[in-house]
């Protein structure tokens, strides 16, 4: 199912972009709190990735790239969560997942659970080969796909319903 929608793409010089980057930070910045509640509810859930789709998928490669690094930055600042020794691997997927997603966005030109699909499989596939090479430990690398196959779900489906909802704003 797919549906049409006003799909944008600010510049770094737009007051637009750090509003609606600001928005979508406070949301990867409140959802994996609440995710952290639930026992291992960050492996499981993969909250901090959510907001950074939406983002780069509805506002482009520039809004979704500023989510993608300060999200992760932020919350590993201010609740130390992500950790810092697993900061680089989160950051390399959340900007994968960015630009996936806002290429999948601006080269379709609608919102599509199939393009969704799509992007959340690159930054997982991508990221997991390049988290490998750096971890040097397949178990670890492919932890995304043993225990946050409900997160992806949620990205996927969630994201598709947070992007038709906001689609004509």
């Amino acid at each position: 199912m797919e549906t049409g929608a006003k799909l944008y793409s600010f510049g770094y010089t737009n007051l637009k972009t750090y509003l609606v980057t600001f928005l979508f930070v406070a949301g990867n910045i409140v959802f994996p709190l609440l995710c952290h509640m639930i026992p291992n509810g960050g492996i499981i859930l993969l909250p901090i990735y959510f907001f950074t789709l939406v983002a780069a998928y509805k506002y482009g490669l520039k809004v979704g790239l500023l989510t993608a690094m300060l999200s992760p930055l932020v919350n590993s600042f201010c609740f130390g969560m992500p950790a810092v020794s697993v900061l680089p691997i989160i950051l390399i997927k959340s900007g994968l997942l960015a630009v996936a997603a806002a290429y999948i966005a601006r080269y379709s030109g609608k919102i599509s659970w199939v393009g969704i699909l799509a992007a959340v499989l690159f930054y997982q596939i991508i990221g997991t080969a390049i988290e490998w090479m750096i971890v040097k430990d397949f178990f670890v690398a492919v932890q995304d796909f043993r225990m946050g196959i409900p997160g992806m779900l949620i990205q996927i489906f969630a994201g598709y319903a947070v992007l038709k909802a906001i689609a004509r704003i």
